[in-house]
């Protein structure tokens, strides 16, 4: 999957009130990329996460998958495409709280009206090292627990790509690095593309390509 953003940006309010979130930002995402974009607080970075995932809409620019203008398509198609094609992780876990693990797991699927695929499920499960908490309710796991099972709901599709928002960023250091280390190794056991955003340099660094954003304007580190 080729993902390519060209003079992508997003602007709120105008006049005296405007405030340019992203400009003009030009990307470009191959299949197995690892790729990490950091920055600080109202840098832009949540923002061009949501515009690069079909999370939100830009003022002006066109990001493309696989040469097709995602945002050309309609309000239904694109939720289909996201469930289909994009996996989520974010700071917050957002998990149900009435629901199992396994059933948080499979909620995409659900929403998709597909069959879950159980044995990919279990495989998920062991890889993430959650297989004897999928009959708990999230109030009964850790908080890096919580997150593995949203790692297993973001994978549970199948996706082309992950898009991570501060994966660590509710977790303590030992967790975080945890959960880590299982990015990176579902990415390469999986054959993932994978996007972080974070404020924390040592999470930047491990990826194999960094871009730095201030301002709303993006640039890549050589």
């Amino acid at each position: 999957m080729n993902i390519k953003a060209k003079e992508l940006s997003k602007i709120y309010g105008n006049g005296e009130n405007k405030v340019i979130a992203l400009d003009k930002a030009d990307m470009e995402i191959q299949s197995g990329d690892f790729i990490s974009i950091m920055g600080p607080s109202g840098s832009g970075k949540s923002t061009l996460l949501h515009l690069l995932s079909g999370l939100d809409h830009p003022t002006s620019g066109n990001l493309t998958y696989d040469g097709k203008d995602i945002y050309r398509m309609s309000d239904k198609e694109l939720s289909a495409f996201r469930r289909q094609r994009i996996g989520f992780i974010f700071q917050q876990f957002n998990l149900l709280p009435v629901l199992t693990a396994q059933e948080n797991i499979a909620m995409p699927m659900l929403l998709d009206g597909r069959q879950l695929d159980q044995k990919y499920l279990e495989e998920l499960a062991k890889l993430l090292g959650i297989s004897e908490r999928l009959t708990h309710l999230p109030h009964e796991l850790s908080g890096g627990q919580q997150q593995r099972v949203a790692i297993a709901r973001a994978l549970i599709a199948k996706p082309d790509i992950i898009f991570a928002d501060e994966p660590t960023g509710n977790l303590d250091s030992k967790s975080g690095g945890e959960v880590m280390e299982m990015l990176e190794s579902i990415r390469t056991k999986l054959g993932k593309t994978l996007v972080i955003i974070t404020h924390d340099s040592r999470i930047a660094r491990k990826a194999d390509r960094q871009f730095m954003i201030m301002d709303g304007l993006v640039t890549e580190m050589r």
